[in-house]
């Protein structure tokens, strides 16, 4: 049983300007910032309670945030859920038929492995096991 909802993944055009937002009227504090590379995207993870809120910008006009914009709009990309152990989930995923858009885990933002499961499989929702590692 995954262990808490890590975070949710909201896609904005500008951290700039999304900001204001989360850090004002809705009073969330910053607690990681990062730019993942290899995902082409800014993240900034915002607290709330045990689990945060993930701006995720593209650096990238081809990056997957980037094309998810385009096609739907600013708005919530993705949930996470916090594991004990990601290789066991994903097996247990893939023996139920879900198809997985990660085979093996591969580094996330803010300290931890993640992998994704097909939204076609999970009703709509693009869903993320992450497991930390530092």
């Amino acid at each position: 049983m995954p262990l808490k909802i890590d975070h949710l993944g909201i896609a904005v055009e500008s951290i700039e300007q999304t900001l204001p937002l989360y850090e004002g009227p809705i009073g969330l504090k910053i607690v990681h910032e990062e730019v993942i590379a290899d995902q082409k995207v800014h993240a900034v993870f915002l607290q709330v309670g045990e689990s945060t809120v993930e701006l995720l910008e593209p650096t990238a006009p081809d990056s997957p945030i980037a094309i998810f914009l385009q096609k739907k709009g600013p708005g919530i990309h993705h949930i996470a859920y916090a594991v004990e152990d990601i290789e066991a989930k994903l097996a247990e995923a893939k023996a139920a038929g879900i198809r997985l858009i990660d085979e093996k885990p591969r580094p996330g933002g803010h300290g931890k492995i993640i992998a994704f499961l097909h939204p076609k499989d999970t009703f709509g929702v693009l869903t993320e096991y992450c497991q930390r590692i530092d």
